[in-house]
């Protein structure tokens, strides 16, 4: 089939016309046909570029889309945050993937059907497909750097173009949204694709693995609990854990099994326990920094997943605390600096009241503390994020006197970030940290003091953020995903 662009004639493949559907999976079954239809079409004229068929026109597929039109006002549910637009008028998205995201493509699908009582409209976008992405899911295949072919990839393909990959619909920044058709989900498909490959150089597993439920930690010593606790798992047919994936997507199902070690150690290693319909949970080491986990929670938003927890470790500043004791965040003083343009520091990060319950809950039961006990052990205070990981060796006028003045009780440098982006993607966040240090009554982070307290901290720590996620993932969808995440001009997708 030949098309036009600027005057400029281009082959694209045979597509069905745009066709109005009233049931989720065949709307969605037809998602799958054009983007399978898009790839294979890009895939099968790269490959034969590469084999002494130099291209003698140029290429062209696009992206899948969504698209409902409503005329009506009508009030939906008070109650939910998500699944219908806020007045009449055109919206529509571009997908990407409809594989990986089947089944919250149907469950979003649905519920604009059941509110809106509008059919959807399903066909080929105006947006092209970057021939990197569509060769993603193509493992014996690479788009070589440019200048590396007998052709200019750029005259015969089209590529990624980071002008209009962004975050502005996310960010509140899009003037589209309100033009028609306005925007119907948080990402386009383009910034879907780019995070996809992001994820996997990151964290060295495919995205189908990634579970709704995310754990971050800064210690590699979580990832060693974590294993044990998911062999524990596995050898429990009543579980319903059904396979553990590690760093190289090494699908574990035996508990006595052994896991290779891989060549060469991502940036960010990531570990899967799985269960139906990702209702498991994932452990992401994100390492130490803000920029890491900027990146990280940047990429896996994309995922929508349902909830992501830091468990990590942090300074005490308080002389009560003592070395162990938990710090259950309920406000953020942001001095991590690296989502400032993105979300200014002036935006208060709200405590999600559901989340703060379900890591309360689950300290009381691995602790047995209960009720004005917990105080023992647990704090709920401000926790400071900070850039700087030798902050105590500058003056301490400076930052001394703001932890005091914002009532901090625990400083890391992770935490704030996470919950953020938490807010900025509309994904569920909370921070449960333990003290493993306590700089300002000189009690610093040293060799000996470090084995004693991993031995003993580590393992209760991951049980109860895992025992959170597992409080969280029994809680049905419109009560954990929260209105307060929610602005003026919202996408219907969640």
């Amino acid at each position: 089939m030949i098309g036009t662009d600027a005057n400029l004639p281009f082959r694209t493949p045979e597509t069905p016309p745009s066709e109005l559907f009233t049931d989720p999976k065949a709307a969605v079954e037809r998602l799958r046909e054009l983007y399978d239809t898009a790839t294979s079409f890009l895939t099968q004229s790269f490959r034969d570029s590469l084999v002494g068929n130099p291209p003698a026109e140029r290429y062209r597929a696009f992206y899948p889309e969504i698209r409902i039109t409503t005329q009506s006002f009508a009030k939906v549910d008070s109650r939910l945050s998500f699944g219908h637009v806020a007045k009449p008028g055109t919206y529509a998205t571009t997908v990407t993937r409809p594989d990986l995201f089947q089944y919250y493509l149907e469950q979003q699908i649905q519920l604009l059907i059941d509110n809106h009582g509008v059919s959807v409209e399903i066909g080929p976008s105006s947006t092209p497909m970057p021939m990197h992405f569509a060769v993603a899911n193509a493992p014996d295949l690479t788009v070589p750097q440019d200048g590396a072919m007998e052709f200019t990839l750029r005259d015969v393909f089209d590529v990624p173009d980071l002008a209009t990959t962004n975050d502005d619909i996310v960010n509140g920044t899009l003037a589209e949204m309100l033009e028609s058709p306005a925007p119907l989900a948080p990402f386009t498909a383009q910034r879907i694709d780019y995070s996809l490959a992001r994820l996997s150089h990151y964290t060295a597993t495919e995205a189908e693995h990634f579970q709704n439920h995310v754990l971050f930690t800064n210690y590699q010593f979580y990832v060693e609990e974590f294993e044990a606790y998911a062999r524990q798992m596995l050898a429990d047919p009543d579980s319903g854990y059904t396979a553990f994936v590690s760093t190289g997507n090494h699908v574990l199902t035996d508990p006595e099994g052994s896991i290779p070690v891989t060549e060469k150690t991502p940036q960010m290693p990531t570990y899967h326990l799985k269960r139906k319909h990702g209702s498991g949970i994932t452990l992401v080491n994100i390492g130490v920094g803000p920029s890491n986990a900027k990146t990280a929670t940047d990429h896996i938003a994309v995922l929508r997943p349902h909830a992501w927890i830091m468990v990590g470790h942090c300074a005490g500043l308080r002389n009560s605390q003592s070395l162990g004791d938990f710090v259950l965040a309920h406000a953020y003083l942001r001095e991590d600096h690296v989502l400032d343009d993105d979300l200014p520091v002036w935006v208060p990060i709200p405590a999600l009241a559901e989340i703060q319950i379900a890591l309360e809950k689950s300290v009381a039961e691995i602790t047995q503390f209960e009720g004005f006990d917990l105080k023992r052990i647990m704090r709920t205070g401000t926790v400071a994020t900070i850039d700087n990981r030798n902050w105590e060796l500058r003056d301490q006028s400076g930052p001394v006197q703001r932890l005091s003045q914002s009532r901090a009780i625990a400083l890391d440098m992770e935490s704030a970030t996470i919950a953020a982006n938490g807010f900025r993607f509309r994904v569920p966040y909370g921070t449960l940290l333990c003290v493993s240090d306590k700089p300002l009554h000189g009690e610093l982070k040293l060799p000996g003091m470090a084995s004693d307290f991993y031995k003993t901290q580590v393992s209760r720590h991951l049980l109860i953020g895992i025992r959170a996620m597992e409080h969280l993932r029994d809680m049905p969808l419109e009560r954990l995903h929260s209105r307060k995440l929610r602005s003026f001009a919202e996408t219907a997708f969640l």
